[in-house]
């Protein structure tokens, strides 16, 4: 017959197992809030000096973000879930008041969301940043750029997002904004994972939709 010892050490064993099974999901949930809204370009003060748009090569600069959005169902709950990042980098060349050409890189290693685990998860798992490091959306058809003002306008671009090392066409509607440092573009590429070969987490006490969306907030002077 087992020991005393033994059976007090098997239940400590077993209530150890027991608690981090209840605890793991519920350490994870208390982590989760809805996401905030994304950065999105804003009207100016009609007052304030706009700076001149003009032809030429525009940079990407600091203040510009980059990132992902999905809904996630945790425990039967559902939560959206934001990753962003600053390291965004590129330009665009504007040419005849037309946008010629644009590249966008963000640095997926550096995606984050207020979980560290999720993000782990992301970076090894999802994405594999080892083998595909950067996310990159290009503008592959001239775009004719209207009057730029401090009011927010509206433009369709058509590119390619490449993710996960595989490139898909997409269209963007690309909101755009004149300021006082330059111009300033936003907008939301939605999304099917499975399109970029990539699997949607599916963990038992969380999964994630099949689609969502990549955002991006991009401040650019010359």
């Amino acid at each position: 017959m087992p020991s005393r010892r033994m059976w007090i050490i098997a239940g400590t064993v077993v209530g150890v197992v027991a608690v981090g099974a209840v605890a793991g999901p519920l350490v994870y949930a208390a982590l989760q809030e809805d996401a905030p809204p994304a950065t999105t370009v804003q009207a100016q003060d009609s007052d304030a000096p706009l700076t001149d748009v003009t032809d030429g090569t525009w940079t990407i600069g600091a203040g510009s973000s980059a990132g992902y959005r999905v809904d996630e169902v945790l425990n039967g709950d559902d939560v959206t879930v934001a990753g962003t990042t600053d390291q965004v980098t590129g330009s665009l060349v504007v040419s005849g008041g037309d946008l010629q050409s644009a590249e966008v890189d963000v640095d997926m290693a550096s995606v984050a969301t207020d979980s560290g685990r999720r993000d782990s998860y992301f970076r090894d798992n999802v994405i594999d940043v080892a083998a595909n490091p950067t996310a990159t959306f290009a503008v592959t058809q001239a775009v004719d750029l209207p009057e730029l003002t401090g009011t927010p306008v509206t433009v369709p671009v058509a590119g390619e997002l490449s993710v996960h090392g595989v490139t898909q066409q997409v269209t963007v509607d690309l909101s755009v904004v004149r300021t006082a440092q330059g111009v300033e573009a936003s907008g939301s590429i939605p999304v099917t994972f499975a399109d970029y070969d990539v699997t949607p987490p599916d963990l038992g006490f969380v999964s994630v939709e099949d689609t969502g969306s990549v955002e991006f907030f991009l401040v650019l002077t010359q």
